[in-house]
């Protein structure tokens, strides 16, 4: 229905022009800031339905600089009479709407208002480029024939920059929202680039008015009907390395057309253009640097989770495992002695039955907190071994001192109290613990130590639980010869 609307469109345009030859420049204006307002209408419509609302945005009011610009030629060939002249400001306006449209290609989705900023910066200062270098060789209501062609070598590098880096980022693009926005533009683009090359190498003799000016509702009228059809948002399947080469270029979009509009503008403006280059490079800096300070964040935060337990915010079972291996081998090189404890949750699966696994896992927490409080030394380690079982490693410490922190963990743990639901009254916790320590570390590995406080807990378990009981490792566990 859209494709009949925009056909329907540019009929109406051409038999307008035909039936009214004494008013084809009125009448042809009016359907040339039509097109790009309805485009706008339809862009600003779907930006509310669809993920990738900056970037709808950003085309709307793109269109509407594009229809302003040929509202000031429309007032300047009727309202004032000058059919001759080309006002500078519609000029600006045609190139200023490239602006919006560069930054929605080079702002990333989801990126903190941080970077927005950066981003928006260099778009008003690409703008301010476009503005100095417009008016380089145009004035607000007339730009001579050699400015124009200066003008018009900026509009082709415009339309061809938005083109190409709407096609790449399209075909770059695997996210559902992105791929339909980046699709819809790399359409437009391309017909707009070619429409503008022949209207502006062609045909440059025609003036408005004529049936030329039908061609140049066809990128608008497609545009819209794009934008109104709604294609379903489905993701697609790009080469991952293409996809993660442009999200990680696309920031580079705009630094380049600043780059490109500070050439243009070296022979007329020398100042302007160092300032250009200059901020392009500032701007590509710093981007590059807070997007380098996000990326070690993120895998700070991801090695974090990669040694805490989830639910309990202690270490994990993989991170007990390192710290094991590594303070036994410490201990085996320094002739320190180091212990070990295993604590297991008394009749927990009870506990879950009873109550829930939600409060099971207040409980899980509550324990995990409660040791971890516990153990003041930095290097000591709390962490979850399995399911309601912890373990800590007390490393560089004397037997009495693995047996007092043992029975501190016992007495905390039993000073707990979790409320129940529907329950009169508050729950209490207790906990069995395995102790084992070792004086003088022989052997490379700390399974003995592990299976005598595994032991250990068994025992404690057995006599009654809410206890602490010492294992005892086998003399070949301290004795065994060093390798020489």
């Amino acid at each position: 229905m859209a494709a009949g609307l925009a056909a329907l469109y540019m009929l109406c345009h051409g038999v307008a022009l035909v039936l009214l030859p004494g008013h084809a420049q009125a009448v042809s204006f009016s359907f040339l800031v039509g097109a790009p307002l309805l485009a706008a209408l339809a862009c600003a419509r779907r930006a509310w339905r669809s993920d990738m609302r900056v970037g709808w945005l950003s085309l709307a009011l793109g269109m509407l600089l594009w229809a302003g610009g040929m509202a000031l030629n429309m007032y300047q060939e009727i309202g004032l009479g000058n059919a001759d002249a080309t006002p500078g400001a519609s000029m600006l306006l045609y190139v200023l709407y490239g602006v919006p449209l560069t930054f929605a290609m080079a702002h990333p989705r989801h990126e903190p208002w941080y970077l927005i900023v950066i981003d928006g910066a260099l778009a008003l200062l690409l703008g301010y480029l476009f503005f100095v270098h417009t008016f380089s060789f145009a004035t607000l209501s007339d730009a001579p024939a050699p400015g124009v062609d200066n003008l018009r070598l900026m509009f082709d590098i415009e339309n061809l920059f938005i083109a190409v880096f709407a096609l790449v980022r399209y075909l770059a693009s695997g996210d559902a929202a992105r791929r339909v926005f980046f699709r819809t533009l790399a359409i437009y683009a391309w017909l707009y680039m070619l429409m503008a090359l022949y209207i502006n190498h062609v045909a440059t003799e025609a003036s408005y008015g004529g049936l030329t000016d039908v061609l140049i509702d066809a990128p608008f009228l497609l545009l819209a009907g794009m934008a109104l059809r709604g294609d379903p948002e489905r993701a697609d399947t790009s080469p991952r390395r293409l996809t993660l080469a442009v999200r990680a270029g696309s920031p580079l979009i705009l630094p380049a057309a600043l780059l490109v509009v500070s050439a243009l503008m070296v022979d007329t403006h020398a100042g302007l253009a160092v300032v250009g280059f200059a901020m392009a490079t500032l701007g590509s800096g710093l981007r590059g640097v807070v997007m380098q300070v996000r990326a070690m964040e993120r895998q700070d935060q991801l090695d974090v989770l990669a040694r805490v337990d989830d639910l309990t915010g202690v270490a994990n079972r993989r991170q007990f495992d390192q710290v094991l291996q590594a303070e036994w081998s410490r201990a085996r090189r320094s002739g320190q002695g180091m212990g070990l404890l295993m604590v297991d949750i008394d009749h927990f699966k009870q506990f879950n039955d009873r109550f829930g696994h939600p409060l099971g896992d207040a409980c899980l927490r509550a324990v995990a907190t409660a040791l971890a409080g516990c153990a003041t030394r930095g290097t000591d380690v709390v962490a979850r071994y399995g399911g309601e079982e912890f373990a800590v490693v007390v490393p560089s410490t004397s037997r009495e001192g693995v047996l007092a922190l043992a029975e501190t963990m016992r007495r905390a743990v039993e000073r707990l109290r979790l409320a129940a639901p529907d329950a009169v009254g508050q729950i209490g916790v207790t906990v069995s613990i395995g102790v084992a320590w070792v004086g003088q570390v022989g052997l490379a590995d700390p399974g003995s130590l592990l299976a005598t406080t595994d032991v250990a807990l068994y025992e404690a378990k057995h006599a009654g639980r809410n206890r602490v009981v010492e294992g005892h490792p086998p003399d070949a566990m301290a004795h065994a010869a060093r390798p020489t």
